[in-house]
């Protein structure tokens, strides 16, 4: 007997509020369906549902194509019954709806499919590993960069409001949401709320605010600058003034999120037994996401299984015996993005380092270059190869 014909599989496709499953055989015969609520009370209804069409001697196999998101809690719940559980990357389950001559799109359908890809593939498939750390990790990287995103909009809406204000803003500091930047924009969000006030009175509340690193030098040009941009008040003026204050306390409740989620992140990180930051170019924002993207190392037994799940590795386009290799376009593309990132980093930062590590990465490449080889596939693929040594 054939090892496949000794499982039935389960295809789960995932949403928000229900999912739906299929079941199916080695021979791709649909044995059963079922749909149920995405909550852990509604959970065994899908293992009661299975066992139905378990025989003797036969073990059931899910594929889930999203094990981190509205898939998890089901994952977890598969997993903590004992049941064995696939990751189906979505890319593959798409290319087989596709291939068909005529495409359809339903609940049943889409459950199908990952089943169909979870019997083909099953011996490449990765099983799932919804490990909480890892999962919390990524979830705290989320929300960083959630609130990285929404300060670099603040930021901006900030510089078009100070440029009616302080034509000349960009010469008062070197940073807009520097500490002393956005205690003075906060205390004197337009030239007209300076009125009055002395070199002296100014010097003393940049010095409080800087801790003392801004000089009376620093006051003098300010309202130097001030009064060479000219009277830019106009009508309505307090509630832009109000507008320049809101966007500045929005920006520091943001950075003192950023910062609380990075403390978080550095608690967790503690927890791993990686050495990441000890890597040139890697600090905890980016070590975080890459373990956040990779989740449990352990479940890629080589590198080229974890290059081939991120994306990274060349694949071969041949023909008639001529071609080449070519970077690839599936894969995580997070993480092929983290990769390519930190290959760039690594090209830079290795010209005249005496580090093996990225003077043997900087004369790869360089040997690329001289080979004629315009296609920068492999330098993610060399790093991942470092990455993995280490």
């Amino acid at each position: 007997m054939h090892y496949k014909q000794k499982h039935i599989y389960i295809g789960v496709d995932l949403h928000k509020n229900h999912h739906t499953a299929v079941i199916i055989d080695c021979w791709h015969e649909k044995l059963g369906e079922i749909k149920f609520e995405n909550k852990p009370s509604a959970f065994p209804a899908l293992l009661k549902e299975v066992k139905k069409h378990t025989k003797k001697g036969i073990t059931p196999i899910y594929g889930l194509e999203d094990v981190g998101g509205y898939g998890r809690s089901l994952a977890v719940f598969l997993i903590e019954n004992n049941q064995i559980v696939k990751e189906v990357n979505s890319a593959l389950s798409f290319a087989e709806r596709k291939s068909y001559p005529t495409i359809k799109k339903s609940d049943s359908w889409d459950a199908y499919t990952v089943a169909y890809v979870l019997l083909n593939k099953l011996d490449i498939l990765p099983d799932a590993n919804p490990h909480d750390l890892y999962w919390a990790i990524g979830q705290l990287v989320t929300r960083r960069n959630g609130l990285v995103k929404a300060l670099t909009a603040l930021k901006n809406q900030l510089h078009i409001q100070l440029s009616y204000h302080y034509p000349s803003y960009k010469k008062f500091f070197s940073e807009i949401d520097g500490k002393t930047a956005l205690a003075f924009f906060q205390k004197y969000p337009a030239p007209h709320t300076l009125k009055g006030i002395s070199i002296n009175k100014l010097t003393a509340f940049l010095l409080e605010a800087s801790n003392n690193s801004v000089s009376k030098r620093k006051a003098k040009e300010i309202l130097s600058l001030i009064t060479a941009d000219g009277d830019t008040k106009r009508e309505y003026q307090e509630h832009r003034d109000f507008l320049v204050k809101s966007l500045v306390r929005d920006i520091e409740f943001k950075k003192q999120e950023i910062e609380h989620v990075e403390e978080e992140l550095i608690l967790l990180m503690d927890k791993l037994d990686y050495k990441l930051d000890t890597m040139p170019g890697i600090d905890l924002v980016t070590a975080s996401a890459l373990v956040a993207e990779i989740g449990d190392i352990r479940r890629f037994p080589n590198p080229d299984k974890l290059a081939r799940f991120a994306g990274i590795a060349p694949v071969n386009f041949s023909s008639g015996g001529k071609g080449k290799d070519k970077k690839s376009k599936q894969g995580n593309r997070t993480l092929h993005g983290l990769f390519y990132f930190l290959a760039v980093q690594q090209v830079q930062i290795s010209k005249g380092s005496k580090n093996l590590e990225t003077l043997y990465f900087y004369e790869y490449y360089q040997r690329k270059l001289k080979e004629g080889d315009s296609d920068s596939s492999y330098i993610p693929y060399v790093f991942l190869c470092i990455l993995t040594i280490r």
